[in-house]
């Protein structure tokens, strides 16, 4: 009697399964190494996508209409007439081709200005990264004191030292400031830290190579992601500068796209203006092609860029 009172308390007949119902409400264990699904972060990333592509819809659609068709029709959907190709070619004769000329001005602008913002930085960011002089730590505080200014404060005392040299209503004025870039200089100062290996330059000082050999032949090529997307940063900061061009420039001959856009808009609520808010829309979409395009082909290297430093070894 012993044994089998021990034998069947030691048996323990199975456990009856589990419904159908009670697995469904037990927790799924997460597989490690897998991202953890969320469903409010997946409905904000749905609402800043609309967000963002809403607006450029309603810009594309907006440009195939005339302007009946712009006050007639819904926002958000094609109109009967498909005038994008009449836009386009108004947009470019409209007062003698102006259009033109703001479209080669802002390309100036961005050739020289961002361009030589993008050469500076390369330069001030790989020397403070790779040489140690005295009031470095100073030059640090003042960029990024310099980072935190917003370019619209310094508009108005620009304006005035500007007046005094005799630059407004020139190129140089919008120029000149445009060569100076805060952000880019602080990120390529953070890329060419981590970037360019101390060893690798002085393995070419040793060879007998110049300070500046080394920089264009070895450190250059290195920086090329970091370099590309300063540049990207810079030509859309220039390409989209509206205030300081605004205030400098009075000639509509200087003007860049943006405030010619908006010359073009007031004309709407000027006595005796021609109202042509198709052609504003019209050369807006025109105006955002370029930048689209350099980011879409440039996109492997501007993501490496901002990604530098990211992964501390």
């Amino acid at each position: 009697m012993t044994g089998l009172s021990s034998t069947t308390t030691a048996f323990r007949p199975p456990a009856p399964p589990k419904s159908a119902a009670s697995r469904l409400r037990a927790p799924r264990r997460h597989t490690p190494g897998r991202p953890k699904r969320s469903v409010l972060l997946t409905v904000l990333t749905v609402i800043v996508l609309l967000y963002s592509l809403v607006p450029l819809l309603w810009l594309l659609i907006s440009a195939t209409k005339t302007q009946q068709g712009l006050a007639g029709s819904f926002g958000l959907w094609f109109d009967g007439d498909f005038a994008l190709w009449d836009n386009i070619t108004e947009t470019f004769t409209y007062q003698d081709g102006v259009f033109g000329r703001w479209l080669l001005n802002t390309l100036l602008y961005v050739v020289v200005g961002a361009g030589g913002a993008t050469f500076l930085a390369v330069l001030g960011g790989y020397a403070l990264a790779k040489f140690d002089f005295p009031g470095k730590r100073g030059v640090f505080a003042v960029v990024i004191g310099a980072v935190a200014v917003p370019t619209t404060a310094l508009a108005v005392p620009t304006f005035l030292m500007f007046s005094k040299m005799g630059l407004t209503d020139t190129p140089w004025a919008v120029i000149i400031p445009s060569l100076i870039s805060p952000f880019g200089l602080y990120l390529m100062w953070v890329f060419a830290a981590e970037a360019i290996p101390t060893e690798l330059m002085e393995a070419a000082r040793i060879d007998g190579a110049g300070e500046v050999r080394t920089f264009f032949q070895v450190a250059l090529p290195l920086l090329a992601p970091g370099t590309v997307t300063v540049l990207l940063f810079t030509t859309v900061a220039t390409w989209n500068n509206y205030f300081l061009p605004l205030i400098m420039l009075k000639d509509p001959d200087w003007y860049p796209l943006t405030v010619g856009l908006d010359a073009w808009n007031k004309q709407a609520y000027a006595a005796g203006g021609e109202v042509v808010f198709n052609l504003v829309i019209t050369g807006s979409l025109i105006t955002i092609v370029p930048l689209i395009a350099a980011f879409l082909l440039l996109q492997k290297y501007w993501q490496s860029g901002l990604a530098a430093g990211s992964v501390k070894e």
